[in-house]
């Protein structure tokens, strides 16, 4: 049977949507088939019309679909969709987060360049900086997050990028994204934020200034914990470098992921209202705990930039760390007499996690630069699923006693 096929009315119109539309809509185009899911292209390949077809794709003179390392509908939707979810011109998806960051330097920096990189990262960010960029003649900084005056400071004449987590992994400290903008543009240099942590649906650093907005989708854009994938996202002139990079060097996002994403992102803002307001509930309830010596998450008063996040963000995120009285000792004992809550390091999940980031997440990392950071041996993160609040106190709760 031949279909007979003319989108019109079936593809939506989304002039003017707001989030949760765009969230649940943005970037499909049904096929003939005209089903209502986005469809899963699983191809390696595409076949064309005749060979001056293919020579012409090949050669970028006309549009459509090459290869599936880096042309597949399904990608391409998912795509589109988190470029409307953060308001930029084009994103680029990629087979991890650590990939995203990858494709971002290669593409956008050469031997020569200096790159400014926050202090407060995920620890494999910085492994990467150091054990393999500088190899191939980057030079890299590292200054503090919030400290404006030592980003300003730390520039040079070749300064081409600042790399930025806020919040930051695993402390939740945060920088003025505006304001960071401005030192990086005075300077010719480019800004790109890690927004892993708030997503779209509580933050976005392209209408605060910065250039560049990166994800690791493996986190909340996916948010059951199934799958990988990273995403680099702004204008289209600085997207086609990273397309040049992932089409010859091939870190290329699954087209299984980018439709588990595109599911994902469907609910993330009611996910994100929901992390939040138990994360908020959990790090209150936490500040009243004996044992525990200093928690840190934006959402208190008492953390130092409480303030700043209630101006660039419209919520405090799920991640809550927190340091108990003693030594690495006694926060693996914490840890180990949990119940319920997951032991691993990975967080964006419906099921709440618990890590020992010293030993995990930032374990590779030199005594000296764990302790710039700011991460101590007695510090905790619990990345706050969708579980019941009062059940994930109860097991912490537990966790505590063993002190």
């Amino acid at each position: 049977m031949t279909i007979e096929w003319d989108a019109g009315r079936l593809d939506s119109d989304l002039e003017g949507a707001g989030f949760d539309t765009l969230a649940v809509r943005a970037g499909q185009r049904r096929t003939p088939e005209g089903e209502h899911g986005e469809a899963l292209f699983m191809t390696s390949s595409y076949v064309f019309r005749s060979a001056a077809d293919a020579a012409a794709r090949f050669a970028g003179e006309q549009p459509g679909n090459v290869y599936s390392r880096y042309t597949n509908p399904t990608v391409r939707t998912f795509e589109e969709r988190i470029a409307a979810l953060e308001g930029a011109e084009q994103a680029v998806a990629a087979a991890s987060g650590m990939g995203a960051i990858l494709a971002m330097v290669m593409s956008l920096c050469s031997a020569g360049d200096h790159v400014l990189v926050s202090r407060s990262v995920f620890g494999s960010t910085i492994s990467l900086f150091d054990k393999y960029f500088k190899r191939f003649g980057i030079e890299v900084d590292y200054p503090p997050l919030a400290d404006l005056e030592a980003w300003a400071a730390a520039c040079k004449p070749n300064t081409r990028l600042f790399v930025v987590e806020s919040p930051s992994n695993p402390l939740a400290e945060l920088v003025d994204i505006a304001a960071l903008a401005d030192i990086a543009h005075a300077r010719g240099a480019l800004l790109a934020v890690d927004n892993c942590f708030c997503t779209p649906a509580l933050q976005k650093p392209l209408a605060l200034g910065a250039d560049i907005v990166i994800h690791s989708a493996t986190k909340y854009i996916d948010g059951q914990g199934r799958c990988l994938g990273g995403v680099v996202a702004g204008s289209a002139k600085l997207m086609q470098e990273v397309v040049g990079f992932l089409r010859t060097a091939g870190p290329t996002l699954s087209p299984f992921n980018a439709w588990l994403f595109l599911k994902g992102l469907e609910t993330l803002r009611v996910r994100m209202q929901a992390h939040c307001a138990s994360a908020q509930a959990l790090a209150e309830w936490l500040e009243q705990q004996p044992q525990v010596v200093r928690v840190h998450y934006a959402g208190l008063s008492s953390h130092p930039q409480h303030e700043l996040a209630r101006r660039q963000q419209s919520g405090f995120g799920a991640v809550v760390s927190f340091e108990v009285r003693g030594d690495k000792a006694a926060a693996w004992r914490v840890i180990d007499n949990t119940r319920m809550i997951s032991i691993t390091t990975n967080l964006g999940d419906t099921k709440t996690t618990i890590a020992h980031p010293a030993t995990t997440s930032h374990g590779r990392l030199t005594p000296e630069a764990r302790a710039a950071a700011g991460i101590s041996d007695s510090l905790i993160r619990v990345a706050v699923g969708l579980e019941d609040i009062e059940d994930i106190k109860a097991d912490l709760a537990r966790g505590l006693s063993a002190l």
